[in-house]
């Protein structure tokens, strides 16, 4: 990790509260209600060819991960998506990750947070495939995570807010430490859940099987994929999944707008040999990323 340039480092500019400013200038107090209490909201998005794929939906997101919170943003939808576009090419970018953040200040340092001042920060960095075609089909390696997704009723699982992803970095962590990729989190049911930032599916007979979203986020990749299988006459099914059936799947991959569509060869005991099913919807999730209009409505 040497090579890699701090984030608050960084040259050119971002869009922050409504104008671009330097990268280096655009900083939040440490006493800012979104970093002692999680009140943060964020997006993971991708521009492809210059054009951020799925862009209106990552955007309705932000919004309602925002109104799950109870926090409001002060600007439309509209404004964030061009706000996304702007960040990309100030920094002249056709190729990028783009993250949006939404947070509450420090007007008040405690749990309420009534009357503090609503943020919103837009950055893009350049960030290239995690591995070439031939080397994804490998697939990567994934722990089991000693951490559970939560209930619906005990966290706000369908936002994408920032304090949900506690016990992904430290699930994170722990396999890095054993030499793994990522981990397969449960759900607080004991049932497969999704990895630490990415979806998970798994291939048995030609059919793609893949945990419902009933307890962590419903992926925007995932959708796409979903679509896509089903366009090329894929069977989809979604339903609750256990540790014990992973034997009987033959493949797995994980997706997600940093994942893309990652095969995984295995995950703690259990081997999976990336095959056909995978190669094709890795190609057709790059051919619709790359393509001027999606082929998929969702």
């Amino acid at each position: 990790m040497a090579d890699v340039i701090p984030f608050d480092q960084r040259d050119g500019s971002l869009w922050f509260d409504g104008k671009l400013v330097p990268w280096k200038d655009a900083k939040a107090h440490v006493l800012t209600h979104g970093l002692h209490y999680a009140s943060c909201v964020f997006e993971g998005e991708r521009m492809y060819n210059g054009r951020i794929y799925k862009l209106k939906e990552h955007t309705h997101r932000l919004f309602e991960s925002a109104r799950i919170l109870g926090i409001t943003i002060p600007f439309t939808e509209d404004e964030i998506s061009a706000a996304c576009i702007e960040a990309c090419e100030v920094q002249g970018y056709k190729d990028a990750y783009v993250r949006p953040v939404v947070y509450r200040g420090s007007e008040m340092m405690a749990v309420s947070a009534q009357s503090t001042k609503t943020h919103v920060a837009i950055a893009a960095w350049q960030w290239p495939s995690y591995f070439d075609p031939e080397t994804k089909m490998k697939g990567i390696r994934l722990d089991v995570s000693d951490w559970k997704r939560p209930a619906p009723d005990t966290a706000p699982t369908q936002a994408k807010a920032a304090g949900l992803y506690m016990i992904c970095t430290m699930s994170k962590h722990a396999a890095e430490a054993k030499g793994y990729a990522d981990a397969m989190m449960l759900d607080y049911r004991g049932y497969v859940a999704e990895a630490t930032g990415a979806n998970i599916f798994f291939v048995k007979g030609g059919t793609l099987y893949t945990p419902p979203a009933d307890c962590f986020l419903n992926g925007i990749t995932r959708q796409s994929v979903i679509a896509l299988a089903k366009l090329h006459q894929i069977p989809v099914v979604e339903r609750l999944i256990r540790t014990d059936e992973l034997p009987t799947f033959t493949e797995c991959f994980l997706t997600g707008s940093a994942a893309e569509v990652t095969p995984v060869s295995e995950i703690g005991p259990w081997k999976f040999t990336p095959g056909d099913i995978c190669r094709k919807l890795m190609t057709v999730y790059s051919e619709d990323v790359n393509a001027e209009v999606s082929v998929v409505k969702l």
